[in-house]
């Protein structure tokens, strides 16, 4: 399949390669996930059955999370076309990263105050819905998939720009962006799980924001902090050249020289257009994405709802069951990212020994294997007397723990095989690689929209 002119006629120079970026210099650059991934496993592990506590129905609440598909339907693609074009003195990915980690700090504080500025907004002081809260909630939901959206898209491309046209480098760079990923998770799952951070913060219990309410709060303080600290690690460890506005090349961090003759082209058409351009392999690393999120948006929708309904019988407004079952799922997701660091610690070694497709295969033939397991967990624990205390037999809560973790194997894989496979793929097609990581992205919030 050729290349479009318009990409090709403006590879014709190259200016000679520097000296390989240095490895640790690619794990600071990759250590933003970190502060991103933290709020994210706050998002998955608390804000579902925070939603409840608001007053929106469990049966609309994968309609509230709708918003990240829809967001990274636009955003991202859009974010990495931007990126790949912009004239920013700061750089071409630099400015992007860090205004996405502002537009995060702005949904957190949306977030953790929804109840107290419903309050203030009107809401009434007892009944079981809070609509100026849930506005609220969902104004700072949705700011908050854009941040990730606009952050972790133009992170991406910067690794991929960073590593060049070395593959194995490539791989190395996502498997750092996942272990920071992972170390993410296991800070933000298992600060979910603790309940007394309303003891620490004593000013966020308020008479509009209970104590679930306060721990959810304290806990995006700790994010923001988090997310600034990682965020300035990141941009301050590399030095990006400008696009040259006047002349329209934009400069690589490897050094190569690309020319782009349609810079103000329409975003939408350029999209559009890539796909007429796409190899098999490339459809290939999309359509196996694709069937991949189809499984795991479920579980990460519902990991931790699910074992305080299923597993601990609880319901949201009823009682400490179903609070102690989400805690539960939380401490299951923060042993599902300790698997998740120590994979992709190992991801390098084990694509070199059994090459990255057979390991991004048998990946995906254990996250079903998990999957079936929770089912048979789901369908036994309905036909199990539970005792006088109410709270599930230890055999149970340890079955679904291990399902937790093992899962972490093949996020791992999820997190940074696909990444890197696109991104040495498309490289050739010189599309961009903020546009490449744009493409990607599709492929896995359109499964996400369908639920």
């Amino acid at each position: 399949m050729t290349v479009p002119e318009r990409h090709r006629s403006g590879a014709a120079q190259a200016m000679a390669p520097p000296p390989s970026f240095p490895l640790r210099r690619l794990l600071r650059v990759a250590s933003v996930a970190c502060g991103i991934q933290f709020g994210w496993a706050l998002q998955l592990s608390l804000l579902t059955p925070y939603v409840q506590e608001l007053g929106i129905p469990h049966a609309w609440a994968s309609l509230v999370w709708l918003c990240g598909p829809l967001s990274g339907l636009i955003i991202q693609p859009l974010v990495g076309h931007l990126s790949d074009r912009s004239t920013s003195p700061f750089g071409r990915r630099r400015p992007f990263i860090a205004a996405g980690a502002a537009t995060i700090v702005i949904a957190v504080l949306l977030v953790g105050n929804s109840a107290d500025l419903g309050r203030l907004l009107g809401d009434p002081s007892a009944g079981p819905r809070r609509p100026r809260a849930i506005v609220v909630y969902l104004l700072g939901f949705w700011l908050l998939d854009v941040g990730n959206n606009a952050t972790q898209g133009p992170c991406r491309a910067l690794l991929a720009d960073l590593a060049g046209k070395d593959h194995r480098r490539t791989r190395i760079a996502n498997a750092y962006f996942s272990l920071f990923m992972a170390l993410g998770n296991i800070l933000g799952f298992a600060t979910g799980s603790y309940s007394g951070w309303f003891t620490i913060f004593r000013f966020t219990v308020t008479s509009a924001c209970s104590i679930n309410c306060a721990n959810l709060k304290s806990a995006f303080l700790l994010d923001i902090v988090l997310l600034i600290i990682t965020t300035y690690i990141s941009i301050s460890s590399v030095q990006e050249v400008p696009l040259n506005s006047s002349s329209g090349v934009p400069y690589s961090a490897e050094g190569t020289v690309e020319q782009l003759n349609h810079v103000q082209e329409a975003f939408l058409w350029e999209l559009i257009g890539s796909f007429r351009f796409l190899t098999l392999p490339v459809w290939m690393v999309l359509i196996v994405t694709a069937l991949t999120w189809i499984g795991w948006f479920p579980f990460i929708l519902f990991d931790t709802d699910w074992m305080g309904r299923e597993i601990y019988r609880g319901n949201p407004n009823e009682g400490q069951h179903y609070q102690t079952g989400v805690r539960m799922g939380a401490f299951g997701l923060t042993l599902n990212s300790v698997v998740l660091g120590f994979t992709s610690v190992v991801m390098e070694k084990l694509c070199r020994k059994l090459g990255a497709g057979l390991v991004w295969g048998i990946s995906n033939i254990l996250m079903s294997f998990c999957f079936v397991t929770m089912l048979i967990i789901s369908s036994i624990v309905k036909n199990v007397d539970y005792p006088s205390s109410g709270l599930p037999p230890d055999g149970v809560v340890v079955a679904a723990l291990i399902a937790f973790a093992v899962l972490g194997a093949p996020l791992a894989v999820t997190y940074s095989i696909p990444y890197a496979m696109i991104s040495t793929r498309i490289e050739p097609l010189r599309l961009g690689q903020g546009l490449a990581m744009g493409i990607l992205n599709l492929a896995i919030v359109i499964p996400q929209a369908g639920f």
